[in-house]
């Protein structure tokens, strides 16, 4: 029960009044933080920060599901995000991975306010990773 608390306490937290007043979601919030810079708003590849930094573009991340025989490849997403699917600080491609910012952002967040145990913690980052992947899941071409 206590963990539900704590749960509930750190989706509280992690959306902020301008995403809740446009009706975001936690995961779209999510997305337009750390993805759309490179992927675009709707996920296309045509994000601002492509021109500047990125040699051939961003991959269009809205067919994933399709080149997976129609269903959403959630636990290589979730590896991708948080860094476990590749090696080194980058990877073997120009997307970092973001698990350290999600861990570091729970621990600044979180920590100003409840004393959270390691696995209240994890437990946060998880839920903030998984509702990006539910946004991503939404982007999906047909």
């Amino acid at each position: 029960m206590r963990t539900i608390r704590i749960l509930a306490a750190c989706a509280a937290l992690t959306l902020p009044a301008a995403a809740s007043a446009q009706g975001m979601s936690i995961g779209e919030r999510e997305y337009m933080n750390s993805c759309a810079q490179c992927h675009g708003p709707a996920g296309k590849g045509d994000g601002f920060l492509v021109n500047y930094f990125l040699e051939g573009g961003a991959p269009d991340i809205t067919g994933l599901a399709k080149a997976n025989g129609g269903v959403f490849p959630v636990a290589r997403v979730y590896a991708i995000i948080d860094g476990t699917a590749t090696a080194g600080i980058h990877g073997d491609s120009m997307m970092p991975a973001w698990g350290y910012r999600y861990s570091l952002q729970a621990d600044e967040d979180l920590g100003r306010y409840f004393a959270l145990s390691a696995e209240d913690r994890a437990a946060a980052v998880r839920g903030r990773i998984l509702a990006l992947i539910e946004h991503l899941s939404t982007l999906q071409g047909e």
